[in-house]
């Protein structure tokens, strides 16, 4: 990620299958209850600090209503959504806590104390050293509950927060800055305790078309926040800010990096990304993902030319090859195997 000599690119196989996929898998012959990464002997992506940056005290899942085909249910953060039981989707959101502003004062009151003990238990020190010994990079932050807009989206909704990017500007920048601040306040008890290598900020802000705000407003309502966390990363050696962000972030790309974001990912195809194009208009940006998973459906020759198409940037550094998302149930586990063993050998994994 920062342009330093290095003897091969990590082999990670970081998405995930669907459920749909392993179910499918298992059924083609995948060793059950196995971890499918296990069979290549992968290299290991960040461990996550286990502490809680998002709603505290946690709430558990409530079950609303159900039938034959679908579940109706509140998640932690206080989204309703309706999830298909017999196959898979995203969910349909329903509803979401914050409506209003004093929906707002009330989340922010019971769910989001910074200073709220939960959020950093145990021994951090103790539960990292391993793996420091073991070499693995340790980081801070994982979807959902690290997020500038990403937390914006979630409390609010997806197309409540767009309007209110317009409608109510006072409380999107009060909501940035109290959650930016109870990250950087979890953050400072983690650094007394372990040395952390990898800040994460989880936004999916992006679609096809490219971001869901303009470069403009991210420049307004989230780059202060994100010179917050950066100023804070280099004020405890911490080397690599990354984001994830699902679509075309082309737009954001330059105010990011402006603002100290060094890692991105997954730069789906789908959604238009190259990563050939980005290194060479990014050539300081460290990369993730990028590969076409719907080449994994149609077979060896497809995913032959999709890693023969990824392999300049392999070669330029600052990238790391892996699928730009989670795996889909059309992918057989024969081509999945392939797949995986073409990108061991690609990366130069012994």
């Amino acid at each position: 990620m920062l342009g330093e000599p290095v003897d091969r690119p990590p082999f990670w196989l970081f998405w995930e299958p669907w459920r749909t996929t392993f179910e499918r898998w298992e059924r083609e012959g995948k060793p059950r209850n196995a971890d499918h990464r296990s069979l290549w002997a992968p290299d290991q992506p960040p461990m996550i600090v286990p502490v809680n940056c998002g709603p505290c005290p946690t709430a558990d899942f409530t079950l609303v209503e159900e039938d034959d085909d679908t579940r109706v249910w509140i998640d932690r953060w206080g989204v309703k959504r309706r999830d298909f039981k017999h196959h898979e989707s995203m969910s349909e959101f329903l509803e979401w806590p914050v409506k209003s502003r004093r929906d707002w004062e009330q989340f922010k009151e019971e769910k989001l104390d910074p200073d709220n003990p939960a959020r950093v238990g145990g021994n951090l020190g103790a539960l990292c050293r391993p793996w420091i010994e073991k070499g693995y990079p340790i980081q801070l932050g994982y979807y959902p509950d690290v997020g500038i807009y990403g937390g914006v989206r979630w409390l609010l909704g997806d197309e409540e927060c767009l309007i209110a990017f317009c409608t109510m500007p006072r409380l999107v920048h009060e909501i940035m800055d109290h959650l930016t601040a109870l990250y950087l306040t979890v953050f400072e008890k983690v650094v007394k305790q372990v040395r952390v290598d990898v800040i994460h900020i989880w936004e999916d802000m992006c679609g096809r078309q490219g971001p869901l705000i303009s470069p403009k407003q991210w420049e307004e309502f989230m780059a202060p926040c994100y010179r917050r966390i950066t100023a804070f990363a280099k004020a405890h050696g911490i080397p690599v800010i990354s984001v994830d962000t699902d679509g075309q972030p082309d737009l954001i790309t330059p105010p990011m990096m402006s603002a100290g974001v060094n890692y991105l990912f997954p730069l789906e195809v789908a959604a238009g990304c190259d990563v050939n194009a980005f290194r060479e208009k990014y050539p300081a940006l460290g990369m993730m993902g990028g590969i076409d998973k719907r080449a994994l459906a149609r077979g060896p020759q497809a995913i032959d030319a999709e890693l023969e198409r990824i392999k300049p940037v392999v070669e330029k550094g600052r990238y790391i090859p892996d699928l730009d998302h989670l795996v889909p149930d059309d992918v057989s586990w024969e081509n999945y195997c392939y797949y995986a063993e073409a990108l061991k050998g690609l990366v130069g994994k012994t």
